[in-house]
Formats: structure tokens, C-alpha cells, sequence
């Protein structure tokens, strides 16, 4: 502890008293370590309590009275004062808040059970047996004290009535804490003589019963079971009736607002809780709205985080998008500029190949002419041939006509004035197809001597 607070602890000692260090330690800690407040808030018996009372989750510290009377005097509840209590629960009490969570699956897997266990009835596969044997898992020692807590006394005073939770007093603590209430405790001493009446007078009555169930979380134990007893010996209960409102603190104890001993009439019983919730109710409030105020903080970060996160894979879906479209993009250029060169090459080939085709034509046309020879002069042994084309055009030339019909194939080869490859020498009148058949015949033997007009018929 820093030396300031040392100071301040010891000085606050001797001003108030106060033996206990941890004690005066959580009272300094509620007014942030405000000297004169403190001091102020102790000795006034009228103010308010602090303004920022800390939440359950941190030291909480107010003030309490007794209002208790024993005999037949009972004064007037005496208003909630700035007294500081602070009462350490024992230890029984807090380890059985243990039980939260396996008591909360051992209900539900009671409730299961019971359900198995009643549709196996109907179906006539298991045997009738008591009510205890249908829990398959049993609920927290003080989980069942308060819930037969409940049962005996509605069973005993009826309806209407407080409602008491039938969960462990660390359970109720802590469902106080969630609803932001106070926590009402009832301690049910059934020897005492005054109990009978003041359950069935005061909190068997309709106007305590709706406002505690309203105002408070209610949980009540009897002192002949383990748990009550030892709350009752930690709130140093000496007169029942008993009654008492508390909140939650840190370090495993409770902050004790008022206790009511003694046996109270309706409306004591609701002057006293009145004035309770009024002192206390701003400061549940306050925490209710600090606690809404976070969640709405915390729910907006989430809300902003979600957007953020939506954002962002909205932009990496675009980026994955635009890469996709990039490299679709880019597969078809490459499928275009392949495509492209393979039409070049075509284009090539073909051309080559044209190019090697016609030089192949010119060589041939050359070789044709050379193998004619020299084109004889006219005589009797000479034969005048006209070759008419398939353009029109028309070529004369003279044979010797011991010359074969071959040879006016060379010739027509030799001439750069047909394109086809195949064809035939047709005579006219008569009609005669000098084909590959009549190749060897001279053209005295195909009666072509002395002259002859051919044309040429492109075979198909």
C-alpha cells in the first residue's frame, strides 16, 4: 500500500475508532480514498449513501442499522443508517456457490431424466418406483435445502407469499447481482413463537409479498438446516423473527443494509424495505445503466468489428475478383496471340508450300519443253495440232506424227495456261477422250495426221 494511504488508513483509525484495518480499508475504498468524505459519511447518521457505489464485481460498502426489538415493546423500525457492516461469509456458504454450474446441468439432466424416465413408463418398459428414484443426478446440498426450504413453508403458510428462490444463498447473491437487486434473507427458526405468526401476518400478506417479489431477490433458509444455521450465526442473528437485506461485496463477504428482528407487522415490514430501496435503489440503477451502457459499447464494437470485418472481405472478394478477371484476361490474350501465330504459320506453310508448288510447276514446265524438243517446220510427216483451253485461249503447235499422244500432254504441261493436274484431250467431232490408254499411240495411229482440234476437259 502506497505511504498516502497508509496515512489516511491510520488517520481514519483514530478519528473513528475502528480496530479493524480492512474494514476501514473498504470503507476508504468506496469514497476513492476521499478522507473527509469518508469521515463525513461515517459520523452522519442523514446522508445519502456514496454516489458511485462499485458494482458486484468489485468492494461494495454501505451502511445498516438494526431495527430489532425483542419482547413486546417493538418500537418503530428505525430508518437504515450509515453504520458500515461488513460480514464475512463462511466458508461452507461460499464453496457451495461452487455448485452454480453443476447444479445447472444437474437440473437439466434431472429434467431429461424425467422425461425418459415418464416416456418409458407410458411404454410399459420400466417400473413404477418413487419420486427421489427418477433423478438421475441430484441436485447441490444447498440447492436442496432451499428448494425444501420453499416447499415446507408454502406448504405451511401457503399463498400469497414471498417468493423465495429454491437455490443456494451464493446462487441467490449472485442472481441478485445479475437483476440488480437487493438480496432479502429470511432466517426460519420453526421453535420460536413468534415465527408462526409473522409468516402467516406479515409475509404470507399480499402488500409485502408483491413488493419484495417486486423490489428484491428473496431467499430464505431454516436455521435446523446446515446452510441457514450458518447464516444465521454469520449475520449474528440473536431475535427471530428474522429478516435482513444485503448485497454482495468483495473478499467472500456481504454488505448488510438493515436487519429486522423481532416480529413486524405488514406495515413496519414495508415502511423498513421502502426505506431500504430508497436509499439503495439509484445506486442499482446507476450500475444497471453502467452495465446496459457497456454492453451497448461493447455490442457496438462488436457491430463495428462485424462491419469491418464485412468490409474487408468485401474488398478481398474484389481483389479476388479483379485477379481472377486479370488472369481470365490474360489466358485470353494468350489463347488469341497463340491462335494468331498459329495462323501466321499456316499462312506460311501455305505460302511455302504455294511458293514450292508453283517452283515444282516451273521446273516441270521446263523439263515438258525440254522434252519436246524444237518444233518441227512443216511437211507430210508433220501434223498441225490446235489445243483449245478451258479459258478460251487457244495454242498451236506442230508435231512430227510419228509423235505419241504423250507428247501433247508435255506440251499442254509446258504452256503456263492450266492449273489443273488432271484433265483430258477430248476430239471434238467425232468425239474421242484421248486418255492414259491412248498415251502411246502416234498421232498418225489416233488419226489425228495431218491436223487435229483438241480441247481440254479438267476431270472432276
Amino acid at each position: 500500500m502506497a505511504e498516502g494511504f497508509e496515512d489516511k488508513l491510520a488517520y481514519f483509525q483514530a478519528i473513528t475508532g475502528l480496530d479493524d484495518p480492512d474494514l476501514c480499508t473498504e470503507i476508504l475504498s468506496a469514497h476513492n480514498w476521499d478522507l473527509e468524505l469518508a469521515i463525513s459519511s461515517f459520523t452522519s447518521s442523514s446522508s445519502s449513501p456514496p454516489p458511485n457505489l462499485p458494482t458486484a464485481t468489485t468492494t461494495i460498502a454501505t451502511a445498516t442499522t438494526s431495527s430489532s426489538s425483542a419482547g413486546a415493546d417493538r418500537p418503530n423500525p428505525a430508518p437504515p443508517g450509515l453504520v458500515w457492516k461488513l460480514v464475512t461469509l463462511p466458508f461452507y456458504v461460499v464453496s457451495g456457490g461452487i455448485g452454480l454450474v453443476t447444479g445447472a446441468v444437474g437440473l437439466g439432466v434431472w429434467v431429461a431424466g424425467g422425461v425418459l424416465s415418464r416416456s418409458l413408463h407410458l411404454l410399459g418398459l420400466a417400473a413404477h418406483r418413487g419420486q427421489e428414484s427418477e433423478r438421475l443426478v441430484t441436485l447441490s446440498a444447498s440447492a436442496s435445502e432451499a428448494a425444501d426450504f420453499v416447499a415446507e413453508f408454502t406448504r405451511e403458510f401457503g399463498a400469497p407469499a414471498v417468493r423465495f428462490v429454491a437455490e443456494g444463498f451464493m446462487d441467490a447473491l449472485q442472481r441478485s447481482q445479475r437483476e440488480y437487486k437487493l438480496l432479502f434473507v429470511y432466517l426460519h427458526s420453526p421453535d420460536h413463537p413468534d415465527v408462526p405468526g409473522f409468516c402467516s401476518g406479515c409475509l404470507s400478506s399480499a402488500p409485502v409479498a408483491e413488493f419484495v417479489t417486486e423490489n428484491f431477490v428473496a431467499w430464505g433458509g431454516s436455521i435446523r438446516r446446515t446452510e441457514g444455521f450458518k447464516m444465521s450465526d454469520s449475520l449474528k442473528a440473536s431475535c427471530f423473527p428474522f429478516c435482513a437485506v444485503v448485497m454482495a461485496a468483495a473478499n467472500q463477504r456481504v454488505v448488510l443494509l438493515q436487519q429486522i428482528e423481532g416480529p413486524k407487522s405488514p406495515e413496519e415490514m414495508l415502511t423498513i424495505l421502502q426505506k431500504v430501496v430508497e436509499e439503495y435503489a439509484p445506486s442499482l440503477v446507476a450500475a444497471r445503466l453502467e452495465a446496459e451502457e457497456r454492453q451497448i459499447n461493447q455490442r457496438l464494437r462488436e457491430e463495428q468489428d462485424a462491419a469491418y470485418r464485412a468490409a474487408l472481405e468485401a474488398d478481398q472478394a474484389r481483389e479476388r475478383q479483379m485477379k481472377e478477371e486479370q488472369e481470365r484476361l490474360e489466358r485470353e490474350a494468350a489463347e488469341a496471340e497463340r491462335i494468331r501465330k498459329e495462323e501466321e504459320e499456316a499462312l506460311i506453310r501455305a505460302a511455302h508450300e504455294a511458293a514450292e508448288k508453283e517452283a515444282a510447276l516451273a521446273r516441270r514446265r521446263q523439263e515438258k519443253a525440254l522434252s519436246l524438243g524444237a518444233e518441227p517446220e512443216k511437211g507430210p510427216d508433220v501434223t498441225q495440232v490446235l489445243i483449245r483451253f478451258p479459258t478460251g485461249e487457244r495454242k498451236e503447235r506442230r508435231f512430227h506424227s510419228s509423235a505419241t499422244i504423250s507428247s501433247l500432254y508435255d506440251y499442254v504441261d509446258s504452256l503456263d495456261c492450266l492449273k489443273a493436274e488432271k484433265y483430258s484431250l477430248v476430239s471434238n467431232f467425232p468425239r474421242v477422250s484421248y486418255g492414259s490408254e491412248k498415251h502411246s499411240l502416234t498421232l498418225k495411229e489416233a488419226g489425228l495426221h495431218p491436223q487435229a482440234s483438241l480441247f481440254i476437259e479438267v476431270e472432276s
